[in-house]
């Protein structure tokens, strides 16, 4: 059975408590997220200027787990085709050759602006805020979502987080529509 496919980008793998929502949700069947190297590269570089108290063997680890959790999320062969593509950012364009190659149904990113419907639509890809993604797997599944706030903010630990606290956390990572409605279902 084919499974709704989406490309995380790098802007919402980066802040872990998104990221961490993100990839809890596709533990539990409701999508099956892709990355390339080239959004890990971006993602790795992304944590270390953003967290210089970090080291590279830190980050390592963290992409490290994800791919050992999503032994098929790594897309690959997609480099031939990158200068191919025309998007308004070229350093977008390894993004949708990843989602191409992995026959991805959605792109999920902050980013939105920077893929055009008009260069989306016919390949069959669209892109989508990760409030909207996270709003619209709560509306197919709000059990199981409403489970992996629960769940995620039980196993927080450096701070030990509510899901009250996790819901205000996630809406400051760019989510504050789907923390809204979390905040009134918990």
């Amino acid at each position: 059975m084919a499974r709704y496919t989406a490309v995380l980008d790098a802007c919402v793998l980066v802040p872990i408590a998104l990221a961490d929502t993100l990839l809890r949700v596709a533990e539990r069947g409701l999508y099956r997220p892709l990355w390339s190297q080239g959004i890990l590269d971006e993602t790795t570089d992304a944590i270390l200027e953003i967290h210089p108290d970090l080291t590279p063997p830190d980050v390592a680890r963290r992409i490290n787990a994800m791919n050992r959790s999503f032994e098929d999320a790594l897309v690959e062969g997609w480099e031939d085709m990158e200068s191919s593509l025309t998007l308004p950012d070229p350093d977008d364009r390894h993004v949708l050759a990843a989602a191409i190659r992995g026959r991805a149904d959605t792109i999920v990113t902050a980013n939105v602006r920077d893929y055009p419907e008009d260069v989306l639509e016919p390949l069959g890809i669209a892109a989508i805020d990760p409030d909207g993604f996270l709003l619209d797997q709560l509306d197919l599944a709000p059990r199981v979502v409403l489970e992996v706030i629960r769940e995620q903010a039980a196993h927080t630990r450096r701070p030990p987080l509510t899901p009250t606290d996790l819901v205000a956390r996630l809406a400051r990572c760019g989510v504050p529509s789907f923390a809204d409605d979390v905040s009134r279902m918990i």
